[in-house]
């Protein structure tokens, strides 16, 4: 390591010897990021089925064996295109097949979040379901994919935080020689363990399940403010540098806007609407 910029007492990603990729044979590797993803989706999957053997539940699991498959398809769509508009534009503009390249990276969580909720309308009105209650339950297993997602992030080393001087400051790799915030790991903690529990605790200890909409608008709303904060101690993608200074905040900040005040709304309708009773459906047809 050259010493070249070398801070002293700092805490360099190097040392902590973390590999983006878990497994690689030839040409193919097996990428944290990648098992994120994919043990997101199986950890909420079971997390889901588990909650609808409570009371109330508003489908069978049947129903979310097939609702896994629509829902997977909303996260990868979504996710990408949001990322593609909103984040990078102008390469995906000039490389248009470089759309295609999920493995390289490039996921936005504002859009994986609106596919998910399209799939989730679709696939109700198909079965005759409330989309609401259905997506209030899987945004009780959403935390789960967001802790591991950010956590996959801080192994590959980016996403990193503005500078500072806090004892757990960490040198990232092609972000300079000052110590900067684990943004990532902030992140991990608030969208995952904290949100988790906050959802957890509305689900058991409340009547929160029986109104259609109060879980999702508890989750996106935490999750937005959750997310706005922490962008303050958060560089912004280099594409966006200029974006940021001149809006005054950064593309996620702005996006997290209407995230907040619509699920804002959302949270008191359902806590001001008298609560429907709640009956379990037949499986879905096959």
């Amino acid at each position: 390591m050259s010493l070249a910029g070398y801070v002293p007492n700092a805490i360099y990603f190097s040392s902590l010897h973390l590999n983006p990729v878990l497994v690689q044979v030839g040409p193919f590797a097996l990428r944290w990021y990648s098992l994120a993803y994919i043990a997101g989706i199986l950890l909420g999957w079971l997390y889901l089925v588990r909650l609808l053997d409570e009371n109330a539940a508003p489908m069978t699991r049947e129903h979310a064996n097939a609702l896994v498959t629509w829902a997977t398809a909303g996260i990868v769509i979504g996710g990408r295109l949001a990322y593609v508009l909103f984040y990078d534009f102008a390469t995906y503009l000039a490389h248009p097949l470089n759309v295609l390249r999920l493995w390289a990276g490039g996921m936005s969580f504002h859009g994986g979040a609106l596919g998910v909720a399209i799939a989730i309308f679709l696939f109700a009105r198909r079965h005759r379901l409330d989309w609401l209650r259905i997506i209030d339950y899987v945004a009780m297993s959403a935390p789960i994919g967001l802790f591991l997602g950010r956590l996959a992030n801080f192994v590959n080393g980016e996403l990193w935080g503005r500078p500072t001087t806090l004892p757990w400051g960490i040198v990232f790799p092609g972000a300079g020689p000052l110590p900067r915030h684990p943004s990532q790991l902030y992140e991990a903690m608030l969208e995952g363990p904290l949100l988790f529990a906050m959802l957890w605790c509305l689900f058991r200890f409340t009547g929160a399940r029986r109104r259609p909409g109060l879980l999702c608008g508890a989750f996106v709303l935490g999750y937005g403010v959750f997310r706005f904060l922490v962008e303050f101690v958060r560089e912004p993608d280099q594409q966006l540098v200029a974006f940021a200074v001149h809006s005054g905040l950064h593309m996620g900040q702005w996006l997290c806007v209407p995230m907040i005040l619509g699920r804002s709304w959302l949270v008191l309708r359902a806590v001001l609407t008298p609560a429907p009773t709640c009956t379990r459906h037949p499986a879905p047809d096959r």
